[in-house]
């Protein structure tokens, strides 16, 4: 077997990460030359070119691409075990990054978490907040959070919540200029508030169901958020209908600042599921994230990994 400096890897997998020599030295407490010396070296040896520089980027070739995404996440893995390793000896630490919505967030991701990060003050999670589908992985996320339809096929799924309705309503102001919709249909002739969905750049489909029949509707209206507390904000001011979950809706409903319409065409379906890739080792604190975070959880002694 041809030993190989899996140092020269490393920097090389750092760099395209980073998309810049520069930050890449930072990251790996090199200097920039040293590490344009040692990526040079590997394509020498390899007789290919794995990246691509300007003056002002740097990025993966079609080489470098099949490299980084043969030997990336290896790199990862090693060093999750050895920080997995150093938890073995130590009391539960490091910090466990996710992605999700904002609603994920607020309804169940922190009032699930906050027990267990009192619990272990060296466990740090981040989250990020946002609606675009992001990418895990490339990104190095230890988790993301979405619905169970919209999960990659190789990624483990865990339900954390219960199952969810949605809601359209608007203010009682609104309805008094406008006739109450009776069927998804009608919304096209009215002032629906919109939500800009950051990963292909469109607007939010609006999804209904009533025995077994599914509608989906592309409403239109004089405002688009990106955030669902702004949305929420807009129909209590009377500005159209909105379309969230129907706990965003919740105290507005119950003490008559809002009112629903189309009960009948949302049904509930599942709710929202904590997903990471089923080649990852987790980690001590990812474990006890996650354990926390499950519809229902295992019994989970500390030194234990996650199912």
């Amino acid at each position: 077997m041809v030993k190989r400096n899996l140092n020269d890897l490393l920097y090389f997998v750092t760099v395209a990460r980073e998309g810049s020599f520069t930050r890449a030295a930072s990251v790996l407490g090199v200097t920039q030359s040293a590490l344009s010396q040692a990526v040079s070296g590997l394509e020498a040896r390899l007789h290919i070119r794995l990246l691509t520089r300007t003056t002002r980027s740097v990025s993966p070739t079609a080489a470098g691409e099949r490299l980084l995404s043969a030997i990336g996440h290896r790199f990862d893995e090693i060093d999750a075990e050895l920080h997995q390793l150093t938890e073995m000896r130590d009391k539960p630490s490091g910090l466990v990054r996710i992605t999700c919505g904002e609603h994920a967030a607020r309804a169940i991701l922190v009032p699930k978490l906050a027990p267990l990060l009192l619990e272990y003050p060296d466990i740090k999670v981040e989250f990020d907040v946002n609606y675009a589908l992001r990418d895990i992985v490339a990104d190095r996320f230890d988790a993301g959070v979405r619905f169970g339809d919209t999960i990659d096929k190789d990624m483990i799924a865990v339900p954390i919540g219960p199952k969810l309705r949605m809601a359209a309503a608007a203010s009682p102001a609104y309805f008094q200029r406008h006739p109450l919709p009776k069927t998804p249909g009608d919304l096209i002739q009215h002032n629906c508030i919109n939500m800009r969905m950051q990963t292909a750049g469109g607007l939010w489909t609006w999804d209904f169901e009533r025995r077994g029949k599914q509608l989906s509707v592309r409403v239109d209206g004089q405002v688009i958020f990106n955030t669902s507390p702004s949305i929420v904000d807009a129909a209590l001011a009377g500005m159209g209908i909105a379309h969230l979950p129907e706990d965003e809706f919740a105290p507005h409903l119950e003490q008559g600042r809002l009112v629903r319409v189309l009960d009948d065409w949302c049904p509930p379906f599942p709710g929202y599921y904590l997903y990471y890739p089923s080649r990852r080792q987790p980690s001590l604190a990812f474990s006890l994230v996650l354990n926390a975070l499950r519809a229902t959880p295992l019994p989970l002694a500390i030194g234990q990994g996650a199912a």
